[in-house]
């Protein structure tokens, strides 16, 4: 059963061709609009007792512990109505899952396929509990190099001043060749501090994967205008795009308030109004990790809810929720979406 005040997907949605059919298109009208899921590893939360946050593999640990459980996680995303659920894979590394796990690399590099089978597994039974649904996309998640560091550099982009692209490209590497080869829809590469790492592996899709799609979204600063590394946001997302049009299906930025998103997008278009570049935001409750304390300022939190309608205003396509929302916080994105279409897509 969905968890309490989670409803199903089976009510009637415009669909577009291309999630018909599974396709991923980047642009396409902004009647088609995909929803996205939430926090894995808070929902996940609601299915396991050990804890997640502070963990070295995250969230990526269940999946060689308790795979009933990551599918459990999926199927709440999608009877909370997501159209896109992405993979148990930011935090998975094999030379992590060497460490950690007592894996082999092979090993390793196994159990990063299986978290695409698990997708699969709960888009399967979703898709037996609503036979008249359409069938959802499943995005590999690709996080950046800071995320194997385990000291929330994610969120600051420090290690590129010493880590090279090179390094980085051969970290990255065997995720996205596992989680290609394991059949997903496409890449979630998410939570990017830097141009640096975002435009090296927009170009590793050109060289290694060209017929793969992506979206591109970047970890941000708290002044609403810069990436966490402290580069102009708009140039950096728009040459991240520009650079790879043919793949990249949307740019934006994910996990940061709901309240930067606003600044962060408005007027990244104004240089291609007539063909605009597909936008991506999903953004986390507002808290902050703080690597000693965990999740704080969630007295500061407003609901994601709240500014989607705003954001599809905007131009957005792709909208969902990061760290600390709940199936229960998609569900209500979902509403406001709908009534967003009740109101501008007739």
């Amino acid at each position: 059963m969905a968890p309490q005040g989670i409803g199903n997907s089976t009510e009637a949605r415009p669909e577009s061709e291309a999630a018909t059919n599974g396709a991923v298109t980047g642009s396409g009208s902004r009647r088609d609009i995909r929803l996205l899921d939430g926090g894995f590893a808070t929902q996940l939360s609601c299915h396991v007792q050990q804890p997640i946050d502070g963990d070295v593999l995250w969230s990526s640990r269940f999946l060689a512990t308790d795979q009933e459980a990551v599918i459990d996680t999926h199927l709440d995303f999608l009877r909370a109505s997501a159209d896109v659920i992405i993979t148990n894979t930011y935090q998975a590394d094999v030379n992590l899952f060497a460490a950690h796990l007592n894996m082999t690399p092979e090993e390793g590099y196994k159990l990063i396929k299986t978290a695409v089978e698990l997708a699969k597994a709960a888009v399967e039974r979703y898709l037996e509990e609503f036979p008249e649904a359409r069938k959802p996309l499943i995005a590999g998640s690709v996080g950046p190099y800071g995320a194997s560091l385990h000291d929330g550099s994610e969120y600051t982009g420090s290690y590129v001043k010493t880590v090279s692209t090179d390094i980085m490209k051969e970290w990255h590497l065997p995720r996205i060749r596992a989680l290609v080869e394991a059949g997903v829809d496409l890449l979630a590469i998410e939570t990017i501090p830097s141009g640096i790492e975002a435009e090296m592996l927009v170009n590793l899709l050109k060289e290694e994967f060209p017929g793969v799609k992506a979206w591109v979204s970047l970890s941000v600063g708290q002044d609403g205008k810069t990436t966490a590394c402290g580069e102009d946001y708009q140039k950096t997302a728009r040459r991240c795009y520009d650079i790879n049009p043919e793949q990249v299906v949307a740019v934006g930025c994910n996990c940061t308030a709901p309240s930067l998103i606003e600044t962060l997008i408005t007027g990244i278009n104004d240089d291609r109004k007539d063909n605009p570049r597909p936008l991506i935001v999903y953004p986390n409750s507002g808290e902050n990790y703080n690597v000693d304390l965990g999740w704080v300022n969630r007295e500061k939190c407003e609901p994601v809810a709240n500014f989607v309608q705003k954001w599809l205003d905007l131009g957005v396509t792709w909208v969902g929720g990061c760290c600390r929302t709940y199936a229960n916080d998609v569900n209500k994105i979902r509403q406001e979406v709908d009534l967003w279409k009740r109101n501008n897509c007739n």
